[in-house]
């Protein structure tokens, strides 16, 4: 009997926490049968950038429409994509095998020196964008046995390279909500005795968006999380999530939510259980 779709979400080493959110990876190869809806992939908008290794099948970026000549990612591809303000979807035309490594933003950029502004809803395949070391990086990813072998060789590549961004000045923290809030301190203290223009310049610098959107995302992300687990205790008031969660009302959090994911905070709390495509949903931590 062949097994179900596989999705998880692999957690960076503590040395890489402020550097990494996640890894991320997802397998349908034991799924030939899988309908043409059940291989879609929907993501939520986000402030992280991603390493995108296609290590078997293929993807193909349907919502929004891909950029010309970038809509397709085949087996020993390597795509770097940027920060996201609206959700996307991709499907995949078979089985499937992929690994997703997410970076915030600023620790990116401190890797990399790419420009945060212009690859905010973007997306550059590796070779176009980074050096040889990072190519054989990647190259070493595709041809590692295992995803724990994967995951290890990203780490190990990754591991000085931040120790010496960090002491260059990197205060990211590996939390979401801790990391918009230490943006913003460092954005203000850059900028001390200047205006409130400059800190935000700052911070859609080291981040692409501005800060506003990135509290939005987190505050969005946190009444997920709350929801799913009021969910899960049978307790679940929306009502009360959207006061928990800082919002006027419950009306606005459906709002935001539906900017966020496409869909209401009800339908993506069902989705996620009953539909394939929401697999990001069901794992995220």
């Amino acid at each position: 009997m062949a097994n179900g779709p596989m999705a998880k979400l692999i957690a960076p080493r503590l040395s890489l926490a402020s550097c990494i959110r996640a890894h991320m990876v997802r397998s349908t190869l034991d799924c030939p049968l899988l309908e043409s809806e059940q291989r879609v992939n929907r993501y939520p908008a986000t402030p992280f950038c991603s390493i995108y290794f296609q290590l078997a099948g293929d993807s193909l970026m349907i919502d929004p429409p891909p950029p010309e000549g970038r809509g397709v990612l085949e087996a020993g591809m390597a795509l770097i994509t940027g920060p996201r303000p609206q959700p996307m979807a991709t499907r995949n035309s078979g089985p499937t095998h992929f690994l997703m490594v997410m970076f915030f933003p600023d620790a990116f950029h401190r890797l990399t020196g790419l420009d945060m502004g212009a690859l905010t809803d973007n997306m550059l395949a590796l070779p176009e964008a980074l050096g040889p070391e990072w190519q054989a990086m990647a190259q070493a990813v595709h041809a590692a046995p295992d995803d724990h072998t994967r995951v290890a060789v990203v780490e190990d590549f990754l591991d000085m390279r931040w120790r010496a961004a960090r002491k260059a000045g990197g205060l990211t923290d590996g939390l979401l909500g801790d990391w918009v809030r230490r943006l913003a301190v460092q954005a203000a203290a850059v900028g001390f005795g200047r205006s409130a223009r400059m800190a935000e310049r700052r911070v859609r610098e080291w981040a692409g968006q501005p800060l506003r959107s990135l509290r939005r995302m987190q505050r969005a992300e946190q009444a997920f999380v709350q929801a799913r687990d009021d969910a899960q205790a049978g307790r679940l008031s929306l009502g009360e999530v959207a006061h928990r969660g800082g919002y006027s009302d419950q009306a606005h959090l459906s709002r935001e939510a539906r900017d966020l994911s496409g869909i209401s905070p009800s339908a993506l709390l069902r989705e996620r259980l009953q539909h394939e495509s929401y697999w990001v949903y069901r794992i995220w931590s």
